[in-house]
C-alpha cells in the first residue's frame, strides 16, 4: 500500500516533466477512476494505476498517493495492457537481395568459418542490428502495441529475434536481446542454386540438425564453424517456424518431431481447413489476421476466374482464430500480412463477430504473445513491477467506435488523439428558435461533420426525407454551427455559436436569422444510455453468422463427412481379376475390413463370417466391370514447390514425400480415371534425383494419410539430354554434367562415396561394439562419422534396400547404366519410358530390370525419334515385366485407354494388357502382395466400369480404395449440384459485400501448375 497525501492533478492541466518520460524517483504518475484490464481476465471498475520510472508500482481503489503525483482522471474511460506482436521486422531495415548474375552460383559467397549454405544464417542477431524507427513505432502505437519481438525475416535457418518496447529511447527498448530463434522453408536472399525446391529446402534443414548434433560432439576437434556454433547455442530459446500454410506446418512439424523439437508456428490463416492434424502438431500458432477481401463478381464471366476454393477461404478465413481457440490451440495474434494496418482491428472485430469471445481476442494480443517467449512476468499485464505499457481508450476496445487516446510504453507517453477533445458524435434534437431539428454529427474528434434531416414533398405529394449539410467547428467548449434549412421557417443560412456542456450532453448559445434577429438555440443528446443498453444486449446475445461447411479438402469435389470403410457385395459383374482365374463372367466380388474378402461365382457371406452378422450394401454390377485399381508407376501429380531439385548432379537426400500436396484436385480427377495408387517421382533434371513418394489416392486425407504404408522405397535417376542440360539455356553451363560421358562418372563418383561412407560407418561400429565398460569411463569413444543424407540413401541401393527407376529413352545410355550397376553390385528396379527398349530387351532381361514405357509417344525431342508404338509389346513378348505410365496428369486419367493401345499395337491380350497399368507396375514397385489384381486378401482397391476396361466409351462408375469409394458418379453429380449452388451463394454474399461499401478485389485467373519429368522452374520462394 503506497501511503501519502494526493497531489490533485485536473484532466489536461498536469504535463508528463522532461517531455513525458518519468526518470525522477520522486515523480508518481496516477490513472484515477478508470475501467482496468490488470490482464486479459481481470476487469476493475473506477479503480487507480500508479506508475513509476517506466513501471507499474500499485493498482486498487485504495491507493493513497504519494507527494509529487501526477494525477489523471480517467473517469468513464478505460485502461487495458498494450498489445504484443510476436512476428515483426520492425527495425531490421530492408533485406538487400544479391545483385542478379547470369551464371548459376553454386557456393556460397559468405566469407569467414561459416556454414556452406547462405539460407541458414543462424549467427545472425536481431539485437546487433535493431534501430529505432519512429514512423514505424508510431503506427504500430496507433494500434495499441507497446512491444514487439522482431527478427530478420531472409532464410531457412534466420537467427535470433529481440523484444523490443515502442518508445522512443533506443537504450531502453530492448527487453529481451536473444528471445527465439527463427527458421522458413524460404532461401530468401540467397543466390545459392541450392536449395531450388521446397523439398530441397526441407533435407537441407534436416541435414543441418543432424551436422549441427555432430559438430556438438566431444570428440569433434576437426572443424570450427561458427553457424553449427550458433545452431546449437539457440536451440533452447523457443523455435518459431514460419510455415506459409496449413500443408507446410504439418510438414515443419514433422522435422520438428524428427529432432524433437515443438516449433511455434507462423501461421497463414488457413489452419481451420485441417484443424485435426494442426492441433494434433502440438504447437502453438502466431495467426496473422489479414482476411481476404471479397472479388468482384459482378462480371459473370469474369466471376468464373475465382474458384470455390478462393470464395469459401473468403467466408471462412474470419472464423480461424474461433476454430482455433474452440479446438483448444493457444494462439497470439499479429499484424504481419495486412496491407492496411487500419484492418487490424477491423479485422479482430470481425473474429470476434465468428465467434472468438473478445477475451479471447486480448489474451492473444497480451498474455499469450508474453508467455510464448517467456516475458509473461515483464509485458501483457498490469502488474506491480510490471512495464508500464498501457492503453487509453474511450470505451470497450473491441467497440467499433472505440477511440485510443493514448498508449504508454515503459512509462512514455504517447498522444493518439487529445482527451481534451470532446467526442461530440451523436444524435442530437436541435431546437433553433423553436424550430425542431435531427442533428447528426459524426467523425473524429476535432474533425466532426454534421448533418440535419429534412422533410420535404416532391412533385407527387409525397414526403422526402432530405439530408442537408451543417458547417461544424469545435474549439475546446466553444462550438459554432452553419447550415441552410431552406425550409417553410427559414430562408437563408443560420449560423449558431454557443457552448458545449455536460460532457455534450447538452450545447446552447445563440444565433443569428438570415433576417438579422438574434435567436437562442439548444442542441440535447438523444438518450445514450438506451442506446448503451441495447448495444450491451446485442453484445451478450451474440449471435455468429451461419456459414458454408469446411470441405476437405477447402475446394470443389472436396467432402463435408469423411467417407467410412463399408461392407460390399458387387454382383453380376465381368470381373477382370488379373490373376490365374483369369475373367470371370457374371462373378461377384466382396469387400469387407477394406480388403478383398472373397472373390468367384458365388459367394457365401454367411459362411465366410460365422460367427457374426454381416449385411453387406448390393451393387449390382449387370453389364459392368470390374477391374484392379490403377497404378500409375511415374506421376508428377500432388507435389508441391517444384518437381526436381536440379541444382546438384545429385540430391539424393531429398524425399517427394516430404512435399505431397493433398489438395491437388487431379487427386480427384485421377480416381475418376480409375487411379487408385500412384508413384510421384522427382524429375529428371540431374542424373541421380530424389526419393520417390508412393500414394494411395485417399482424396481428402491428409498429406502422411495418403502415404502407402509398406509401399517399398525408391529413387529417381536420368539419363538424357535432361541431365546434362541440352535445353536449359546458354548460361547453364556450369553445373557438371555436360556430357553423357559425365553422366557414368557421376554415378561412378558417387557411387565410389557412398561405399566408402558406408565403411566409415562400418568400422565405427566394429570398434563401438567392442568397447568395455572401462573405455566408456575414460572416455575413449570413437567419433561418430557425420551423418549424411544423400550418401545413405545411395548406400541404401548398394545395400539393396532401395530400388532405382531410371528416366532413360537410347538404348547406349541404358547399356551405360546397367554396366555401372552390375559393376558397383547393384540392380536396375525399372527403366522408365525407355522408348528404345525394344532394342536392349534381352541385356534387360538379364539384368533383371523391368519397364515403365509410353505407350505410342514420339517425336517430341530428338531423343525420342526411334521410338515405336509396339515397344510395350514388344518388351512384355521378351518376358520384361512392363507397364504404361503417365508422367502427366491428363494421361493418367485414361490409362486404362493407353493399356488397350497394347491390344492394337501388337496384340496383346486384353488381360495381359490391363495388367500394364494394374498388376505389372504393383510388381515393379514391389507392392503386388497388396495391390494390384482382384485377389482375397488384398487391398480393396477396385474399380467398376461401366463397360470393357481397355473401351473408349469405358467410365469408372465407382472408384474404391482400401473399400472406401472415393468417386463414384453419382456423388460427383451431387458434388457438381453443390458446386454450383455454393458458387452461387457465395456470389451474392460477395455483391453484397461490395454493396456495403466493403473493398473488393478483381478476379485473376489461377496459375495451374504442370509438373513434367522436365519441369525445371519451380514455385520455390527464392
Amino acid at each position: 500500500m503506497l501511503t501519502a497525501i494526493i497531489t490533485t492533478a485536473a484532466l489536461g492541466q498536469t504535463t508528463f516533466p522532461n517531455n513525458g518520460t518519468v526518470s525522477k524517483e520522486t515523480v508518481y504518475t496516477a490513472f484515477i477512476n478508470a475501467t482496468v484490464y490488470v490482464d486479459y481476465q481481470t476487469k476493475i471498475e473506477n479503480t487507480t494505476l500508479v506508475i513509476r520510472q517506466g513501471k507499474v508500482v500499485g493498482i486498487g481503489a485504495e491507493i493513497e498517493l504519494p507527494p509529487n503525483t501526477v494525477v489523471y482522471d480517467l473517469e468513464g474511460k478505460f485502461i487495458y495492457p498494450s498489445f504484443i506482436d510476436l512476428y515483426s521486422d520492425y527495425g531490421m531495415g530492408k533485406t538487400e537481395r544479391a545483385a542478379w548474375s547470369p551464371q548459376p552460383q553454386y557456393e556460397s559467397n559468405q566469407k569467414g568459418a561459416y556454414g556452406w549454405n547462405q539460407s541458414i544464417r543462424p549467427e545472425i542477431k536481431a539485437s546487433l542490428s535493431f534501430k529505432h524507427d519512429d514512423a514505424k513505432a508510431q503506427s504500430l502505437r496507433g494500434l495499441g502495441f507497446g512491444t514487439v519481438m522482431t527478427h530478420e525475416q531472409d532464410g531457412i535457418a534466420r537467427g535470433t529475434s529481440c523484444v523490443v518496447g515502442l518508445g522512443s529511447n533506443e537504450n531502453y527498448n530492448i527487453i529481451l536481446a536473444e528471445s527465439a530463434a527463427h527458421y522458413s522453408f524460404s532461401k530468401g536472399s540467397s543466390r545459392q542454386k541450392y536449395p531450388g525446391s521446397l523439398m530441397g529446402a526441407i533435407a537441407l534443414l534436416r541435414q543441418t540438425y543432424f551436422d549441427a548434433d555432430w559438430y556438438a560432439s566431444p570428440n569433434n576437434i576437426r572443424e570450427q564453424n561458427i553457424s553449427l556454433s550458433a545452431w546449437n547455442a539457440i536451440q533452447s530459446l523457443p523455435q518459431v517456424f514460419e510455415s506459409g500454410d496449413k500443408l507446410n506446418t504439418l510438414r515443419a512439424d514433422l522435422i520438428g518431431d524428427e529432432f524433437n523439437v515443438q516449433y511455434i508456428f507462423m501461421g497463414s490463416g488457413d489452419e481451420y481447413q485441417r484443424l485435426e492434424d494442426i492441433k494434433a502438431t502440438g504447437g502453438a500458432f502466431i495467426l496473422p489476421i489479414n482476411f481476404p477481401s471479397a472479388f468482384d463478381v459482378s462480371d459473370p464471366y469474369l466471376a468464373r476466374m475465382v474458384s470455390l476454393e478462393e470464395m469459401k477461404h473468403w467466408e471462412l478465413a474470419p472464423t480461424n482464430p474461433f476454430r482455433l481457440w474452440q479446438a483448444g490451440v493457444e494462439f497470439a495474434l499479429t499484424t504481419d500480412g495486412l496491407s492496411d494496418s487500419k484492418l487490424f482491428m477491423t479485422n479482430i472485430r470481425k473474429a470476434i463477430s465468428m465467434g472468438l469471445p473478445e477475451g479471447e481476442a486480448l489474451k492473444a494480443l497480451t498474455h499469450t504473445p508474453a508467455k510464448l517467449v517467456g516475458i509473461e512476468q515483464k509485458v501483457g499485464a498490469l502488474k506491480p513491477g510490471m512495464e508500464a505499457n498501457f492503453i487509453i481508450s474511450s470505451s470497450n476496445l473491441f467497440e467499433e467506435k472505440v477511440i485510443l487516446y493514448e498508449n504508454w510504453v515503459q512509462g512514455e507517453r504517447f498522444v493518439m488523439t487529445d482527451m481534451s477533445v470532446i467526442n461530440l458524435n451523436g444524435t442530437y434534437n436541435l431546437n433553433v428558435n423553436k424550430v425542431f431539428y435531427n442533428l447528426t454529427v459524426s467523425g473524429e474528434p476535432g474533425k466532426h461533420k454534421g448533418s440535419i434531416e429534412l422533410y420535404k414533398p416532391n412533385e407527387a405529394g409525397e414526403v422526402d426525407t432530405v439530408k442537408v449539410k451543417v458547417d461544424l467547428q469545435q474549439n475546446d467548449k466553444l462550438i459554432s454551427l452553419s447550415f441552410d434549412p431552406d425550409d417553410k421557417h427559414t430562408s437563408g443560412r443560420l449560423r449558431l455559436a454557443g457552448n458545449v456542456n455536460l460532457g455534450s450532453r447538452i450545447w446552447d448559445g445563440q444565433g443569428e436569422l438570415p433576417s438579422g434577429k438574434w435567436i437562442e438555440w439548444v442542441a440535447i443528446k438523444q438518450n445514450d444510455e438506451e442506446k448503451k443498453e441495447e448495444t450491451d444486449s446485442k453484445v451478450d446475445s451474440l449471435v455468429i453468422p451461419e456459414v458454408g461447411a469446411i470441405t476437405y479438402p477447402l475446394m470443389a469435389y472436396g467432402w463435408q463427412e469423411k467417407p467410412k470403410s463399408e461392407t460390399i457385395l458387387i454382383v453380376n459383374a465381368t470381373i477382370w481379376t488379373c490373376e490365374e482365374e483369369g475373367i470371370i463372367e457374371n462373378g461377384r466380388v466382396l469387400i469387407h475390413d477394406g480388403k478383398i474378402a472373397a472373390v468367384g461365382k458365388t459367394i457365401d457371406v454367411a459362411a465366410l463370417f460365422p460367427k457374426q452378422t454381416i449385411t453387406p450394401r448390393i451393387i449390382d454390377a449387370k453389364g459392368k466391370h470390374v477391374s484392379p485399381g490403377i497404378i500409375d508407376e511415374h506421376s508428377h501429380i500432388a507435389v508441391t514447390r517444384g518437381v526436381n531439385e536440379g541444382s546438384q548432379a545429385s540430391s539424393a537426400e531429398v524425399q517427394i514425400g516430404s512435399v505431397i500436396n493433398s489438395d491437388d484436385v487431379y487427386i480427384y480427377r485421377h480416381l475418376a480415371g480409375g487411379v487408385t495408387s500412384a508413384q510421384l517421382l522427382h524429375g529428371s533434371a540431374n542424373p541421380i534425383g530424389g526419393q520417390s513418394g508412393m500414394i494411395k489416392l485417399r482424396w481428402g486425407l491428409s498429406p502422411e494419410e495418403m502415404k502407402f504404408d509398406g509401399a517399398a522405397p525408391f529413387i529417381k535417376f536420368a539419363l538424357g539430354e535432361n541431365v546434362k542440360q541440352s535445353n536449359w539455356g546458354d548460361y547453364e553451363t556450369e553445373r557438371f554434367p555436360q556430357t553423357r560421358m559425365g553422366v557414368e562418372q557421376v554415378y561412378y563418383d558417387h557411387f565410389w562415396l557412398a561405399r566408402e561412407y558406408g565403411e566409415e560407418w562400418g568400422k565405427y561400429w566394429d570398434t563401438y561394439l567392442k568397447l568395455t565398460k572401462r573405455d566408456f569411463k575414460r572416455g575413449d569413444i570413437p567419433t561418430e562419422p557425420r551423418r549424411d543424407l544423400e550418401m545413405e540413401c545411395l548406400l541404401q541401393i548398394l545395400n539393396s534396400e532401395r530400388f532405382v527407376t531410371c528416366h532413360s529413352y537410347r538404348q547406349d545410355e541404358i547399356n551405360m547404366l546397367m554396366h555401372v550397376a552390375d559393376s558397383m553390385d547393384f540392380r536396375l528396379n525399372t527403366f522408365t519410358h525407355i522408348l528404345e527398349g525394344y532394342k536392349v530387351a534381352d541385356k534387360m532381361k538379364a539384368h533383371g530390370a523391368g519397364a515403365s514405357s509410353f505407350s505410342d509417344w514420339w517425336a517430341y525431342k530428338y531423343e525420342v525419334k526411334d521410338a515405336i508404338p509396339y515397344n510395350g509389346a514388344l518388351l512384355w513378348e521378351q518376358g520384361i515385366v512392363t507397364a504404361f505410365n503417365s508422367d502427366d496428369r491428363e494421361m493418367a486419367r485414361r490409362l486404362n485407354q493407353e493399356a488397350g493401345k497394347a491390344v492394337k499395337y501388337g496384340g496383346v491380350p486384353e488381360e495381359e494388357a490391363l495388367k500394364f497399368v494394374t498388376l505389372n507396375p504393383a510388381i515393379l514397385l514391389h507392392v503386388d502382395h497388396m495391390v494390384g489384381s482382384i485377389k482375397v486378401g488384398k487391398d480393396a482397391d477396385i474399380v467398376i466400369w461401366s463397360d470393357n476396361p481397355l473401351s473408349i466409351y469405358a467410365k469408372a462408375e465407382f472408384t474404391f480404395v482400401d473399400g472406401i469409394c472415393y468417386y463414384s458418379v453419382d456423388q460427383d453429380k451431387a458434388n457438381r449440384d453443390y458446386i454450383t449452388a455454393e458458387r452461387a451463394r457465395l456470389i451474392q454474399l460477395m455483391l453484397a459485400s461490395k454493396d456495403a461499401g466493403e473493398t473488393t478485389r478483381k478476379p485473376k485467373p489461377a496459375v495451374d501448375k504442370h509438373y513434367h519429368c522436365d519441369t525445371i522452374y519451380d514455385e520455390f520462394e527464392n
